[in-house]
């Protein structure tokens, strides 16, 4: 039994606006980046590579809110984050802060496995990568004409901070063959975002989290209530000790929860049994899953 479920990002699009045209080209992303994580899966590689390759795919599409296509801060640049975590061992990577690093990912991973460190941040992962040797990308290389806009019309007062539309940070869960999981997740951030702000998506417990013991979460939506609430840490917490489900503890956390708190978002999670919940408090959440079993679903909406 393995399974992969992936996102895009949760959103405050409504069906209203959301046309055929763009409906199909958010599935069509998705449904790419889940195959290709997926095929990892089906060939018996592990679920840190699957996890892994799914958000590269994600990174490298511009319709989504992490590497190409991300946000843009006050500053007027790009500033990506990105964690993973494995499940076998619960070791873990995140980089904050990044400006030159195609695919922070990657990046994160190479922190996991031949640092001493879990987080790294700004010049320092930057110096990091370059050790590693990845190739030092411009910071234009991110830019697109939609997200220029997004922060010219939020400086103007037109638009409020993090409200990014159906678009934003990427992530993925998974369990392969062999019972283990991985999650991995990578964001631009919130639009407009100021002095070095850090959301939920590099910090381990809150945006990514994996345990075989449990399951392995990725979650997006407002950060700053996820960091408060420790979102995925505490829907592995509900199954340890209260002995809920995955779906059950996914549930309970963002619909619940979340709500009280008044935090916007959702997460994907995986139980070592294969089950996959996806849950969702805000307009939309772009998610898509697929299983051995036969499970292939994507969702922009409540649909």
């Amino acid at each position: 039994m393995h399974a992969i479920a992936i996102h895009g990002g949760a959103g405050t699009v409504s069906s209203a606006t959301l046309t055929p045209e763009s409906d199909r080209i958010y599935r069509a992303g998705l449904e790419s980046a889940l195959r290709a994580g997926f095929a990892v899966l089906d060939s018996g590689g592990s679920s840190l590579d699957a996890v892994t390759v799914a958000v590269q795919a994600l990174e490298d599409d511009p319709l989504f809110n992490a590497g190409r296509g991300a946000v843009l801060s006050a500053n007027g640049l790009h500033e990506l984050d990105a964690s993973i975590m494995d499940g076998r061992d619960m070791s873990a990577g995140a980089v904050t802060g990044v400006r030159h690093v195609r695919s922070p990912i990657v990046l994160a991973r190479l922190v996991m496995e031949r640092s001493p460190h879990v987080m790294l941040s700004g010049t320092g992962a930057e110096e990091f990568a370059l050790e590693q040797g990845l190739e030092p990308v411009p910071n234009s290389h991110f830019a697109t004409e939609r997200r220029r806009r997004e922060l010219e019309l939020l400086l103007q007062g037109q638009k409020q901070p993090g409200r990014e539309a159906l678009m934003g940070t990427v992530g993925a869960v998974a369990v392969d063959a062999h019972g283990n999981l991985a999650a991995a997740t990578s964001t631009g951030g919130m639009t407009g975002k100021k002095w070095g702000r850090i959301g939920d998506s590099p910090i381990i417990g809150a945006g990514t989290y994996a345990a075989n013991d449990c399951c392995s979460v990725s979650a997006t939506g407002h950060g700053e209530f996820f960091i408060r609430a420790a979102v995925a840490h505490e829907i592995a917490s509900l199954m340890r000790y209260r002995g809920l489900n995955v779906t059950q503890a996914a549930d309970e956390v963002v619909m619940h929860q979340l709500v009280r708190m008044g935090g916007s978002g959702g997460v994907i999670a995986v139980g070592r049994d294969g089950r996959i919940a996806m849950p969702f408090n805000s307009e939309g959440m772009l998610r898509a899953a697929m299983d051995s079993r036969g499970l292939c679903v994507t969702g922009l909406l409540t649909d």
